[in-house]
Parts: C-alpha cells; structure tokens; sequence
C-alpha cells in the first residue's frame, strides 16, 4: 500500500513521515492554501526527507498554476514528481512532462464522472472529494475501481480512523491524507501520522 503525506512545510514533520514509513511526501504551492509551502520552506522539506531515506518520493502539488511553469518550478526545487491538482487537460500533462517526466493527475468524481487511471497518460491518477484539502469525507460507493486500474491514489477526508475501512471497501494502489493528520490547517501531527501509517499498513495485510 502506497502512503503518501501532503501539504508538509517543516523538515521535523518530513523526517517524520519519512521514519514512520512514508512511501511519498508532498509539498503544496498554493497561497490560498492553508499548506502553502514557500521555495525555502520546500526545499528544507526535501532537504529532511531524502537524508533520512534517498528514494522517497518528494511531490510538489499545484492547482491553480500553469502546466508548463508549475513543472518548471518542480525541477528547479528538485522535486521528483508534479501533481496537477484540478481541471488540468492531457496537453497539460504532456507540457509537464517535457520538463519533469514525472507526472501525477488528481482530480475528483465531480470533475470526471468516468475517471480512468492512466487515461492522460499521467504516472498515477489521485482520486479526490470534491473538496480538496477541506478533510470532509465523500461516498465511496461512487467509485468503480475495476474502471479505475490499480494505478491510482485515495484521498479526500481520510485519517487514522477510517483509513483502513476505506481500503478494504474500494482497494485503492495507494493513498493520501493531509488534512486528516493535522492538528489546525497546515499544523501536521506527528503521532496521526505515525497511526495513519500504522492503519493502512495493516489494512493492506488484512485485504491480502
């Protein structure tokens, strides 16, 4: 089970989820966020994150910014992958990948009704509530993950406590919390994400 942790500002809360055994960290670049990160903020995250594990993967999620200047930006920060976060297109996509081959499209159900992993031709699809970053939790029912692939990240309202349920109900390749292990916007708790780890872990041994 792929565990990514979202919207990180500090080098204490990267090494963090890097030792409880995060697969991926994301930095989020959007002032109206409550997680925007600046460029130094970010690069003492990816700082953090790689001398405690190399191969993490470091994510920088935009949504709001051009394609072709968001992957510009990720490059010149050093990230290793870009996720395009809302209504991008699949020249979008490509225009990224010239710069960063790495690409990850995410997007909700309100968006594109008949999501398919892969269909942009993006590395890995991010399934999203309708509301991103707000932490509230959306039917799952919805979803069709033999439509889907395997290819593909959950998010939208997960945390600690209902992330393993999520898991075994829709079996998703991965997924992504970054509201759900906070203690105030933008404020990460470590010990959640220790649990959020530790849960879906376990959720995928027992869905084996």
């Amino acid at each position: 089970m792929y565990v990514k942790i979202c919207g990180l500002s500090t080098a204490e809360s990267a090494r963090h989820a890097v030792r409880a055994g995060a697969d991926a960290i994301g930095v989020v670049m959007s002032p109206r966020s409550p997680r925007h990160a600046t460029p130094e903020q970010a690069r003492a995250v990816l700082a953090a994150a790689r001398a405690e594990r190399a191969e993490i993967d470091t994510v920088l999620v935009v949504n709001r910014m051009a394609a072709a200047e968001a992957a510009a930006l990720a490059h010149e920060l050093g990230f290793d992958v870009l996720q395009l976060h809302g209504n991008y297109t699949a020249a979008d996509i490509q225009a990224a990948r010239a710069l960063i081959p790495r690409v990850w499209r995410a997007t909700s159900l309100a968006d594109d009704a008949a999501l398919t992993a892969g269909e942009y031709d993006e590395e890995r699809l991010l399934v999203d509530g309708s509301e991103p970053g707000s932490g509230s939790t959306w039917d799952l029912t919805q979803l069709d993950p033999a439509r889907l692939g395997t290819n593909w990240l959950l998010a939208g309202g997960l945390s600690p406590e209902n992330v393993a349920d999520a898991i075994t109900a829709v079996r998703p390749g991965g997924v992504d919390v970054s509201s759900g292990v906070e203690s105030a916007p933008g404020v990460k708790d470590l010990e959640r994400i220790t649990r959020f780890i530790a849960a879906a872990r376990q959720a995928q041994i027992t869905i084996k």
